[in-house]
């Protein structure tokens, strides 16, 4: 929360050095993370966005990046309760799990049932999607030329904004759609707003202000 009492949201996604069969693992913390691409924003009781930055963090620069995570009211992501959290857990010096984590995915599977591909989702509601995979993310990672690392920081930025964009079409429509795995169209109902306790104790803040 800030000082004026906006709220501040980053949007995440990371890519990894490996593959679950290169290092015959089972944990995704075990296989190191190339790029971690996040969102930072502020936005008002309504969900206007206020100002906003997109910014990659190789590891090298991990240090800088905690203090968006740590300062979050909340930390928006896709399957990132199953596999980027735990990744990041990997090299974070506390608890990544404990901070303020908001799965778009995991809404999904609750409401539906079963999981669905971002990709998918993002069709439906954006009319487009993503423009690579992790295997290419995981290939340019090895690669290690200019280029390749330029297509994967692109990449993992480019998730960043379609993992946004879902999220901004499910505040705003209060749904979100998708082709489901039998190939047939999906609507599903969606609540993103905060929890009314959270916006007691956010009133209760603004009051002691005066």
């Amino acid at each position: 929360m800030t000082a004026e009492g906006n709220r501040v949201e980053v949007i995440f996604d990371i890519e990894t050095k490996k593959f679950f069969d290169d290092i015959n693992a089972r944990r995704p913390e075990d296989l190191g993370i190339s790029i971690v691409s996040a969102y930072r924003r502020e936005i008002d009781d309504n969900f206007k966005e206020l100002k906003g930055e997109m910014k990659s963090f190789w590891e090298e620069d991990f240090d800088q990046m905690w203090s968006w995570f740590e300062e979050a009211d909340r930390i928006i992501g896709y399957n990132s309760l199953g596999f980027d959290v735990p990744a990041v857990n990997g090299v974070y010096k506390g608890d990544f799990a404990k901070l303020k984590h908001f799965d778009v995915m995991k809404i999904i599977k609750d409401v539906f049932g079963h999981r669905v591909k971002l990709d998918s989702v993002a069709k439906e509601c954006l009319g487009w999607g993503k423009n690579a995979s992790g295997a290419d993310a995981v290939m340019w990672w090895a690669k290690g030329d200019k280029e390749s690392l330029a297509n994967l920081k692109k990449y993992c930025e480019m998730d960043v904004e379609v993992t946004k964009g879902v999220y901004d079409f499910g505040v705003k429509n209060k749904k979100l759609k998708f082709i489901d795995h039998w190939n047939e169209p999906r609507e599903i109902e969606v609540d993103f707003s905060y929890p009314k306790e959270e916006n007691l104790r956010k009133t209760e803040r603004q009051m002691g202000l005066f």
